[in-house]
């Protein structure tokens, strides 16, 4: 394997090493939750210890976290290598600056989101992660398959980087909610990206091949 070979596959091994172990933690300790929830209200004791659901806080933070942050480094690869093949840092060197500016402002903001507990900070901070993330996304080189949106790994990648977001962003108003809105919203929005985690397993994998297959090597 050639050097930018192993540049190509950190975001897919990042994604085996560290985000499907914590989807399978997260939702083990989100199934905990809901039969601790119906045993209590069914009047048993539950064996299930009540720090289960604090558990299953801290890990679904961080794998928001990592999960913005590998998708950072998924888009970085395509991007950088559109740099460097098509010149731009001295064709279009503002071009390049705003791209780099984007990749700061994604990380901090996210960073300050984790750290954010006011509503307003929240929806600042969680606006503006996803919009760099999505405008990243948007750069050429990044491969995409727009005429299968509905079955490409970027499209679908995206949507779950901004579930994720939304999902750190509404922590605080799922505990602040007595009318359990905002927790049934968060139940029904990661469920569904649990299908769009499992859905990723295969178009990343497909698209790893055709990468490999149809788009030129690097220079």
């Amino acid at each position: 394997m050639k050097p930018a070979d192993f540049l190509l596959i950190i975001h897919p091994a990042l994604a085996v090493v560290a985000i499907f172990p914590l989807v399978g933690i997260v939702s083990y300790f989100a199934w905990q939750i809901r039969q601790r929830r119906l045993q209590l209200l069914q009047g048993e004791k539950s064996k299930i210890p009540a720090t289960s659901g604090r558990t299953h806080v801290d890990i679904g933070k961080w794998l928001s976290m990592v999960v913005v942050v590998v998708t950072l480094i998924g888009l970085a690869y395509p991007i950088g290598k559109h740099i460097i093949t098509n010149q731009l840092s001295t064709n279009n060197p503002f071009q390049v600056v705003f791209i780099v500016l984007m990749f700061i402002l994604a990380i901090v903001s996210l960073i300050f989101l984790f750290r954010a507990r006011q509503k307003h900070w929240r929806g600042i901070f969680a606006v503006l992660s996803g919009m760099a993330v999505v405008i990243l996304g948007c750069q050429d080189g990044v491969f995409r398959r727009t005429n299968e949106w509905y079955w490409s790994h970027y499209y679908l990648g995206i949507t779950v980087v901004l579930l994720m977001i939304f999902s750190l962003a509404i922590i605080e108003d799922i505990y602040q909610d007595r009318s359990n809105r905002w927790r049934n919203i968060h139940i029904i929005l990661n469920c569904f990206a649990l299908l769009l985690f499992l859905g990723q397993g295969y178009t990343g994998t497909r698209d790893l091949l055709e990468i490999g297959i149809y788009m030129p090597p690097p220079q």
